[in-house]
Formats: C-alpha cells, structure tokens, sequence
C-alpha cells in the first residue's frame, strides 16, 4: 500500500513489452550491417555498441516510452495492492500511501457535490494531456533517430 509496491507494480507490467519491443529492434537491424562491421575488424561489442544500438534505438526508445503511457493509464494492477483510495494529500516519499489518477477521477465522478465533476474533468484532461505528450515524444524520438540512421 505504499508508492514503492506501487511503482513496482508496474514495473512487472511494462517490462514483457520494453522487452519486446527492444528485441524487435535489434532483430530489425539488417544482419548486412552486422556483417559489414566484423569485415572491418570489429569486434563483437564494437558492433553492438556501434552499429546495433544505434540502428535500434528508436524502436527501444519508443517501446519504452509507449510502455510507460500505458502505465499511467493502468489502475486495475494497483487496485490489486489496494490503492482504492481517496487521498487529499501528495506522497513525498516511497514509503507513504498513494492512489493513481484514474482511481482518483472515479472518486471525484462519484461525490454528489459538482465541484467535484469540475475537478474529475480536470483530472481527465491532465491524464489525456500526458498520455498525448508521451506518445508525441515516441513519435519525435524515432523520427529523429530514423533521420540519423538514414544520414
């Protein structure tokens, strides 16, 4: 029930897809490369570290930040470690009890009182407004790194 267990959480949920994501990105890499660089006496590491990663890395990049804009969205995970609850505070350490945001807009939609709609629009429009920012910054991340690549 604490920030910790929480953030852990979702750790366990998003790593199957940066794992996923990163392996196809690095099979993605054509083997020619690979292979142009042993022929010029590289070894192993050298063409991971000059020729793989930078050829995948906007696919890592993006699996990864896609990930984490799931992760935000995500409630049903910390349900399961009872973070159903309504909180009128901010957690300042790892050790205080927390609630998610998509939790937190329930509980507001619920209250009978209509400041309370007010807040939960507000509370649906910063969610979106991350997620959006998140997935714009994949897009731009793997568009630069895809321009590089082609250079």
């Amino acid at each position: 029930r604490i920030v910790l267990a929480g953030g852990l959480t979702l750790t366990l949920l998003v790593l199957p897809i940066v794992i996923l994501a990163s392996r196809e990105a690095i099979k993605a890499v054509p083997d020619a490369y690979r292979q142009a660089a042993y022929a010029m006496g590289a070894d192993q590491w050298q063409v991971v570290k000059g020729v793989v990663l930078p050829s995948a890395i906007p696919g890592i990049l993006t699996g990864t930040i896609l990930a984490m804009s799931r992760a935000i969205g995500e409630a049903a995970p910390v349900i399961a470690i009872s973070a159903l609850v309504y909180l009128t505070f901010i957690p300042v350490h790892p050790m205080e009890r927390f609630t998610v945001l998509p939790i937190q807009i329930y509980n507001w939609v619920s209250r009978p009182q209509e400041e309370f709609r007010g807040l939960a629009a507000a509370g649906i429009i910063v969610l979106l407004l991350i997620l959006l920012t998140m997935n714009t910054i994949a897009v731009l991340v793997r568009n630069k790194y895809q321009m590089r690549s082609e250079e």
